[in-house]
């Protein structure tokens, strides 16, 4: 009589996880990440009672925060937690609550929370596994418009940890503005035109986008000076009500920040197209556009050789309609336009 026995399936091998903090991985567009605990936060919690409650809710979102390494495991795994489900009308889930993983320099996959979430409940989710075991620069873009926890990355037991790859320039890039700036609506945290910019000049980044909350206030404004950047780039008009209430903060939150750092590249951006223009001109957004012009130009009339004007709609303008998702804010397409506009002008500025 035969015997038929059932085939032995393999086990995964188990896995190495690497918790955050840890020395082995490296933690960029986060200045007060250390100060922070360990918080994946983009201000630092020591001042958060001097910000505005939507502010610093929003400072939440880790937006621009990345995770970087380089290993030689055959696979990648990560472990997340978020407060809630995504629910966002005008952002895909991947877009609010992905985290994109990169392996030199290409899309991989993006962990994210399903629409039925459930607060508390850890995801665990695999990029890849069973590769060659290669040293691969390893960018882990975290979530744009919800908080997360990475409770760990799991790598082979086997696997080495190195430092990734230096920076062309050592200083971030900051960035600050809108929700544009924040990243609605890329539709995965690496397509932000902040992280296509990156990836094309090698550069580290900082975003300081505030959906709904880029007013240009004096507490932003020390923020952002406090930051020891390569260069910096204001893309914030169009969340102040009026021409008048931006007067009121542009040459100010200008001021602080070129007085902190006299020789540093500033980009001052004005408010690229949107849809409604495409009906009759808009007198709010032209007189923004105008003010922004205005300020700049009185400042480097008085001597500023370091400042200069990006004008928006030659990054997206009235041509590139298809790059909006909703009117306002860009999708893939215009992130990619902005990417490319703002390419040439600050790797010239860097000198790269």
């Amino acid at each position: 009589m035969a015997t038929y026995l059932c085939p032995l399936v393999a086990a995964d091998a188990p896995l190495r996880w690497v918790t955050l903090p840890s020395a082995e991985v490296q933690i960029n567009g986060l200045p007060w990440y250390s100060e922070n605990g360990g918080e994946l936060f983009r201000l630092p919690v020591k001042l958060k009672d001097t910000y505005r409650q939507p502010v610093w809710e929003l400072a939440q979102d880790p937006s621009g925060g990345r995770i970087r390494f380089r290993t030689n495991s055959s696979g990648v795994t990560i472990r997340l937690e978020y407060p809630r489900p995504p629910a966002m009308k005008n952002m895909h889930p991947f877009g609010q609550s992905g985290v994109d993983l990169y392996a030199d320099g290409v899309y991989r996959g993006t962990a994210i929370a399903e629409l039925d979430y459930k607060p508390g409940k850890t995801i665990e989710y695999t990029y890849f596994k069973d590769q060659p075991r290669i040293d691969r620069e390893i960018t882990l873009y975290l979530p744009l418009y919800i908080p997360v926890k990475v409770l760990g990355i799991g790598l082979d037991a086997e696997a080495h940890v190195q430092p990734p790859k230096p920076f062309a320039v050592s200083d971030p890039v900051v960035f600050y503005g809108t929700s544009i700036t924040q990243g609605g609506c890329a539709s995965r945290p690496g397509m932000s035109y902040q992280a296509i910019l990156a990836r094309k000049l090698n550069l580290d980044f900082v975003n300081l986008g505030f959906s709904g909350n880029g007013k240009g206030e004096p507490e932003l404004a020390r923020a952002v000076a406090s930051i020891h950047a390569s260069f910096y780039v204001l893309d914030f008009a169009q969340n102040n009500g009026t021409v008048e209430s931006l007067s009121k903060v542009y040459a100010p939150f200008l001021e602080v920040i070129r007085s902190a750092h006299p020789e540093t590249p500033i980009l001052v951006v004005t408010p690229i197209y949107m849809a409604r223009e495409s009906w009759s001109r808009d007198a709010q957004l032209d007189g923004m556009r105008e003010l922004i012009r205005e300020v700049a130009a009185k400042r480097i009339a008085a001597g500023d050789r370091h400042l200069e004007i990006v004008e928006g709609t030659d990054l997206l303008g009235p041509s590139r309609g298809d790059g909006l998702v909703d009117g306002v804010h860009p999708n893939d397409l215009g992130f990619e336009w902005m990417a490319e506009g703002l390419a040439d002008r600050v790797g010239k500025m860097l000198g790269l």
